[in-house]
């Protein structure tokens, strides 16, 4: 009898034990935040069995919470961006700023999204989706989801083409670590697996015979994702994932996507401020740097540097900008957020020549940025305007110098 007590006590307290242990993991809101997801995939694609390129592309979100309803959904108002170095371009280059994707939608506590089919990000769409009730350690469940692929220019969808899934989640353990947010907060994260397989079979049109394009009938792949989740903070901080995608299509083509993906998701203060723009301006000032501009633009805190000098006919700095750039350099460290540099010539030569000279200038400044350590390659994005988006007239050399210019912007999108 004593024993029976005994292990009765034990058994109670192990059940009170794992009561105690359980979570309810939920995405939390709130109106007004401001979030990053940065993701990098290395990847290889093959075409009909054989090697066409090797590529790492960046994939960069950014997103605003506008307004957060009485179900506790958040409504993200999201910019997302994809830029790619392929094997065939300078290993060493910076990344050039890719395509802007606007996407809209809401998504409730667990993750489930509601979303038009106007909007072709983001490509995965409900994962995580968190259970419904209490989880441990060792918990699993089931939901389901799909992928939205942009397949406007490959086969002439104009709606995303959607492949749906049965993801399979398991709550591995708790695990301490280092927030995203902050290298130095310690954090404890729900570890979270994450695998689906696809075997999708596309209906084929009714008019296949009118189509001219190609178009796929068959997606098959996985996706094993483990995701390291914040439930104090009620998002990811990051995730890690192995995928593999497989299309084969009506006239008989095969596309393998083959590769890995890490991602980190920070939340981040916007730059154009009012507050922030006279912090600028007055450091410039103090600073005393000539042909320096700042102002609030769209996308984020610009600073113009105009007149920028390079050796003649060439994208190579002069030393006197590289100081210039040393003390730049040293505004923006106090704002964390990622850099784009805009190139811009004056109207000089042909429309080619200035787009490819505008875009070089871009990389030099970047390139230099880098090195001066205040952001790595990975949150520096370039791009060229040539001499399409003067802000002088090109008839006087005072308006030409003004327009020769490299626009450095700290991002708020």
């Amino acid at each position: 009898m004593k024993r029976f007590f005994v292990l009765l006590s034990f058994f109670l307290a192990f059940s009170v034990f794992a009561q105690t242990n359980e979570k309810i993991l939920r995405f939390k809101y709130r109106e007004g935040d401001n979030y990053r997801v940065l993701s990098t995939v290395n990847e290889v694609v093959k075409v009909n069995g054989r090697l066409n390129h090797t590529a790492e592309i960046v994939n960069r979100v950014s997103a605003h919470i506008s307004k957060v309803d009485s179900d506790n959904r958040g409504y993200n108002e999201a910019t997302f961006i994809t830029m790619e170095n392929s094997t065939t371009t300078d290993a060493n280059g910076t990344l050039t700023y890719g395509e802007e994707y606007e996407s809209k939608y809401w998504r409730d506590e667990r993750g489930i999204f509601e979303i038009s089919k106007e909007y072709f990000m983001p490509v995965v769409r409900d994962v995580p989706v968190l259970p419904e009730k209490a989880v441990k350690p060792g918990d699993t469940w089931t939901a389901n989801g799909h992928e939205a692929h942009d397949l406007r220019r490959s086969f002439a969808n104009d709606e995303p083409f959607k492949v749906p899934f049965t993801a399979t989640y398991t709550y591995l353990r708790d695990e301490e670590g280092v927030s995203s947010d902050s290298k130095h907060e310690k954090k404890t994260f729900q570890v979270l697996s994450v695998k689906y397989t696809l075997s999708f079979e596309s209906p084929i049109p009714e008019n296949v015979w009118e189509l001219n394009d190609d178009f796929p009938v068959m997606t098959m792949g996985f996706s094993n994702q483990t995701i390291w989740w914040d439930n104090e903070k009620g998002q990811i901080d990051h995730y890690s994932e192995d995928f593999r995608i497989v299309m084969e299509t009506y006239l008989g083509n095969q596309f393998d996507f083959t590769g890995k993906a890490h991602a980190e998701v920070t939340d981040f203060e916007r730059t154009a401020t009012d507050k922030n723009l006279a912090v600028v301006l007055e450091k410039v000032k103090d600073l005393d740097l000539p042909d320096v501009s700042v102002a609030k633009t769209e996308k984020g805190l610009t600073i113009s540097v105009e007149n920028i000098q390079f050796k003649p006919n060439s994208a190579e700095l002069l030393d006197s900008e590289k100081t210039k750039l040393n003390q730049i350099a040293k505004i923006i460290e106090d704002f964390p957020n990622d850099l784009l540099i805009s190139g811009h010539t004056a109207l000089s030569g042909s429309a080619e020549s200035c787009q490819i000279l505008s875009e070089e200038r871009a990389d030099s400044v970047a390139k230099y940025l880098i090195k001066t350590g205040v952001r790595d390659k990975y949150h520096v994005y370039t791009q060229g305007f040539g001499a399409r988006v003067p802000i002088a007239s090109n008839a006087t050399p005072e308006g030409m110098a003004k327009n020769r210019r490299v626009e450095i912007t700290i991002l708020d999108k």
